[in-house]
């Protein structure tokens, strides 16, 4: 007997969610849905159901940086495909996820039957991307993709840690919200500015903030200054 699909929806709007569950279910009656409202949430829920089939992914969820969150989901769980789901509709954003290992891209302004072409697609094995995306002539920047490489490199409680920095939370408000002392993200910290290449807290914000869509891709060069704040 063949189980059903399992397919994690995260994304913070609880009526996009509901809407993606729809076009799910128009496509795969009797699959099954996990949902999380933030990047920490899916962390927790992707443990638990590390045989997903897929993940439709928002940029922008709490705990997440644009591209952050797709580059520690396919860095931690590489055989689980990342569909990104989106806003924004610029099409070098669309190929910028593409680049970044990202199985598919949906706007949310597109229809449901649009959706679930796209989700059947890529459970098939294939990429999806609107037809806009496919005829812009996109060149992958290449500081992007070094930072997404080192940034692969972080340990889970690592990205973590990083994530926490980027929303302007000091080591001991991250000590107590991961229930661990303040010396074990002091060791955390030391850990990313290595793996980072970076040497202080100031570049290591700067380059997982470089990852945000609003961002020009130029403020990327940014991150591997080693010039202290």
């Amino acid at each position: 007997m063949q189980l059903a699909q399992k397919i994690i929806i995260a994304d913070d709007h609880p009526l996009f969610r509901t809407a993606m569950q729809q076009a799910v279910k128009q496509l795969l009656p009797d699959v099954l849905i996990e949902q999380a409202e933030s990047l920490p949430e899916l962390q927790h829920l992707i443990e638990l159901h590390k045989d997903a089939d897929l993940v439709l992914l928002d940029l922008q969820m709490p705990g997440a940086h644009g591209y952050s969150g797709l580059v520690y989901m396919r860095s931690h769980y590489p055989e689980i495909p990342v569909i990104v789901v989106s806003a924004c509709e610029d099409p070098a954003i669309m190929c910028q996820a593409i680049d970044h290992e990202a199985a598919g891209y949906i706007a949310k302004s597109s229809s449901l039957d649009e959706i679930s072409r796209a989700i059947g697609l890529v459970l098939q094995g294939d990429i999806y991307l609107p037809e806009k995306a496919r005829r812009h002539q996109h060149h992958p920047n290449p500081l992007a993709m070094d930072l997404a490489v080192r940034l692969a490199t972080l340990t889970p409680q690592q990205f973590r840690v990083l994530t926490m920095m980027a929303d302007g939370m000091l080591n001991k408000q991250i000590a107590y919200d991961l229930e661990v002392s303040e010396a074990t993200i002091k060791a955390h910290v030391t850990a990313i500015f290595r793996k980072l290449g970076v040497r202080t807290r100031t570049q290591a914000v700067i380059a997982v903030q470089s990852l945000d869509i609003e961002k020009p891709e130029g403020r990327i060069a940014a991150s591997s200054s080693h010039v202290d704040a």
